[in-house]
């Protein structure tokens, strides 16, 4: 067996399971899920009906590029979306045919990339958030690289620590994994924040991979979360030099189980990443490429997905915003609140009495010499339905009154 393996932490959702252990929950109360990202909103008809219609499809085998109508139903978003075109024309900004490549769902290409990445023979750092996704932890590991965990604290906005990088630290660097919104701590990254680490980028010699599956989802339709790729071109590297961004149906489109999306940016990092996956043996279904062409082509049921999840948190902050510092609001569908106890006391105590499942943070997190960014804080999912979101707010409340 592959000895790295040995390296890898259990699941945050495996010590969850373990902290529940032996616990008896009031049955009298319905069990409430807010622990796991898994929307909960119907998947759009669009998305079925375009499944349904290619289920034909499925007796042939597809590409790992993907088809030309998925890329360029991609490309269309990106550039509209981020501003990656010439303002006032239908020109993309990004090649549809070298920089843009459908990916299984962004779990598996966060995964993958830093395999095709990563120079394991040079003694590589993979830095990231703390606290993270696990995934780029795992990644990291499997890759033979050192992971390098930038604390995401309250004093900095929650974004990771940059400036306790050292330049010899960025010298070993060879990937960087940031998320933005972030996941569990929904902060946001400004173009100025991607600006610095696309300079850093070129100084040092790295790749930037950004997660940026979250990105749909805000609370102001004036104020949209930037990306990676719009930083990129705002600030001349318009050939996307050393930056790569994940996006997601997952979340947008409330998909997850159709397992799609893409990666884009960089087309010699495409082109590697395309080589790679060519004998990874992940192309996408072709059925499953005409229904995510259909979602990304369609932006109304995207703007009703993020009116639910406002609702939601307009509701959850009015019973629990005088009693909890919840975290950054602007976007995502994540509360990062802290705990007037310690976050796996809180988190079994509140299943315990309330019959309520979150996610303690230090599941999520790695101690530092500095301490456990994740220590004393939970991350919440709004992604029940309202009077469920409702009611967990109600019980938690009445946990902390009780404390």
């Amino acid at each position: 067996m592959n000895s790295d393996l040995g390296r890898l932490q259990p699941y945050p959702f495996e010590k969850l399971t373990l902290l529940k252990q032996g616990v008896d929950p009031p049955r009298h109360l319905d069990h409430i899920a807010l622990y796991i990202g898994e929307p909960k909103h119907p998947t759009p008809r669009l998305i079925s009906d375009a499944l349904i219609a290619h289920l034909h499809q499925l007796a042939v085998y597809p590409t790992t590029r993907g088809t030309v109508e998925l890329r360029e139903a991609i490309a269309s978003w990106l550039s509209q979306r981020f501003g990656l075109g010439a303002a006032g024309t239908a020109r993309l900004g990004i090649d549809p045919a070298r920089q843009i490549l459908p990916v299984n769902g962004t779990r598996e290409a966060l995964f993958a990339f830093a395999q095709a990445v990563v120079d394991r023979a040079a003694s590589p750092l993979v830095m990231m958030p703390n606290p993270c996704y696990q995934i780029y932890e795992g990644a990291a590991l499997l890759a033979g690289a050192e992971p390098r965990y930038l604390a995401c604290e309250k004093h900095n906005g929650f974004l990771p620590d940059f400036d306790a990088v050292a330049p010899r630290d960025w010298d070993r660097c060879q990937l960087l994994y940031i998320c933005s919104p972030g996941n569990p701590t929904g902060a946001v990254f400004d173009q100025a924040a991607y600006a610095r680490l696309i300079e850093l980028a070129h100084r040092h010699d790295f790749v930037i991979a950004s997660d940026e599956c979250y990105s749909e989802i805000y609370q102001d339709e004036s104020d949209l979360p930037a990306g990676l790729l719009q930083a990129a071109a705002a600030t001349g590297n318009l050939d996307f030099s050393r930056c790569i961004v994940f996006h997601s149906l997952s979340k947008r489109s409330n998909a997850p189980g159709l397992r799609s999306g893409f990666v884009a940016g960089d087309a010699a990092l495409i082109e590697g990443f395309l080589s790679y996956r060519t004998y990874h043996g992940c192309a996408m279904s072709l059925a499953v490429q005409s229904a995510s062409a259909a979602a990304w082509r369609d932006e109304e049921h995207v703007r009703a997905n993020r009116q639910l999840y406002r609702e939601k948190r307009l509701a959850v902050q009015e019973i629990l915003g005088d009693v909890m510092d919840l975290g950054p609001q602007q976007a995502g569908f994540y509360l990062w609140p802290e705990t007037p106890i310690p976050d796996q006391d809180f988190a079994r105590r509140l299943f315990a009495e309330e019959h309520v499942t979150v996610l303690p943070g230090s599941f999520l997190s790695r101690p530092l010499n500095s301490g456990d960014p994740g220590a004393n804080r939970i991350r919440i999912a709004l992604v029940p339905p309202l009077d469920e979101c409702v009611a967990a707010a109600q019980r938690i409340r009445r946990l902390i009154g009780g404390l």
